[in-house]
């Protein structure tokens, strides 16, 4: 159990902790991940760098917890979709209402406002977090799988189609099939 501070009444890491996640995600959305430093991040806070390294770790650490929240917030949504499915299905599901919920969390936006085709910082795309999870979403352990998965996602969340009958043709007759297709042949050799 943590313990409480005697004045404050709260546990001063839990609280640090979250300070220091808010300021990070403010800095990130208003300057993106690259520009995304421990030193900005202490002056933001006003307090040296070592507090941050302290009580949340370095850069990477910090960016994880980021993302770790966002995908927290969706993957418990999006559990509640497809729990009961399997195969073609789920990952369909899973794709379509992972886009439908990562463009409406303010995190997602602003992961996908510094996330560039042609400038992928790997902090989301090269995350084990985000592999982890979008195994645990496809309903098998493959991470060339999940990879594919991942970038196809980001494509339709960085190219959307006209509507969401086209997104929903594009993921339900190609990309999850040919996601349930690459399971099969690897199982099968």
């Amino acid at each position: 159990m943590a313990k409480k501070d005697w004045v404050l009444g709260v546990d001063r890491n839990a609280e640090a902790l979250d300070r220091i996640l808010a300021a990070a995600s403010e800095i990130v959305s208003r300057e993106g991940f690259a520009a995304f430093t421990i030193d900005a991040l202490a002056a933001k806070l006003h307090c040296s760098p070592a507090t941050i390294y302290r009580r949340a770790g370095g850069k990477a650490a910090i960016i994880d917890r980021l993302i770790s929240m966002f995908a927290d917030r969706i993957i418990h949504l999006m559990h509640r979709e497809i729990d009961d499915l399997e195969g073609t299905e789920r990952i369909a599901t899973a794709i379509l209402v992972g886009l439908e919920y990562m463009r409406a969390e303010p995190l997602g936006k602003l992961i996908m406002g510094v996330t560039r085709p042609d400038q992928d910082s790997a902090a989301v795309t090269a995350s084990p977090l985000v592999a982890r999870i979008t195994e645990e979403m496809i309903g098998h352990p493959d991470p060339l799988a999940a990879q594919w998965v991942i970038r196809a996602t980001f494509s339709l969340w960085y190219w959307p189609a006209k509507d969401k009958q086209t997104e929903y043709e594009l993921v339900t007759r190609f990309l999850a099939p040919s996601v349930t297709h690459g399971i099969r042949v690897k199982d099968m050799s």
